[in-house]
């Protein structure tokens, strides 16, 4: 019953979201398909809870590179590039901005993440030129399978797979597999492959008496 009824909210927001899809279409044509989807994940941004979420699955999952079924984007999320993949279960926190990223199945992104196209987006080295006006390089981000990455932070390097990537922190290069990443920029602070180590402390019996 219950994934019948998923089904069944799954078409409703097919529906939904069908004018948006035609009017993606005609944009695309005349302002590029990566403006026009900016746009119109601006507008289903702002939509929120539950329903926000299948609008914003049912536009995705039909105009971006790859979106699974079962990926959840949230409130405030807006996405800059077309070619964006989003792998089976992924889910992304609210206010994030994605731009050329791979993120894999089971990847999970708190609020506030900003995935820009690499590091390179605009060019910088001609002083005599506005950086605005400045040739860049873009580049897929790759967000590996099973990978954390802490609210507010910033990945222009490639996440691998289970790694935990520290609120607030700044990614510049690429972060190994089944690590944890923290800081500015971002450095492998431990190893999740390792089990912590917990020392035992006496207990005195005043303690012993209020925990009994």
């Amino acid at each position: 019953m219950r994934e019948a009824l998923k089904a069944l909210a799954r078409f409703a927001a097919t529906l939904a979201v069908t004018p948006m899809l035609v009017s993606f279409t005609v944009r695309r044509r005349v302002l590029g398909p990566d403006r026009a989807l900016e746009g119109s994940t601006q507008l289903l941004a702002l939509v929120p809870g539950l329903v926000g979420q299948y609008l914003r699955r049912a536009f995705l999952m039909r105009v971006l590179d790859a979106c699974d079924k079962g990926c959840t984007v949230e409130f405030g999320t807006v996405f800059s590039r077309i070619g964006a993949r989003l792998g089976r279960n992924a889910y992304v926190g609210p206010a994030c901005r994605l731009g050329l990223v791979d993120i894999g199945a089971d990847a999970m992104l708190a609020p506030g993440v900003h995935v820009p196209s690499g590091g390179h987006t605009h060019g910088s080295h001609d002083l005599s030129i506005p950086m605005r006006a400045q040739p860049g390089m873009v580049r897929h981000v790759q967000i590996g399978a099973g990978a954390w990455i802490g609210a507010n932070s910033v990945v222009m390097g490639d996440v691998g797979a289970n790694a935990i990537v520290g609120a607030g922190a700044v990614v510049t290069r690429s972060i190994p597999p089944n690590v944890t990443a923290a800081g500015v920029p971002a450095r492998v602070i431990g190893n999740r492959n390792q089990r912590p180590h917990y020392h035992a402390h006496p207990v005195s019996d005043a303690s012993a008496a209020v925990r009994s």
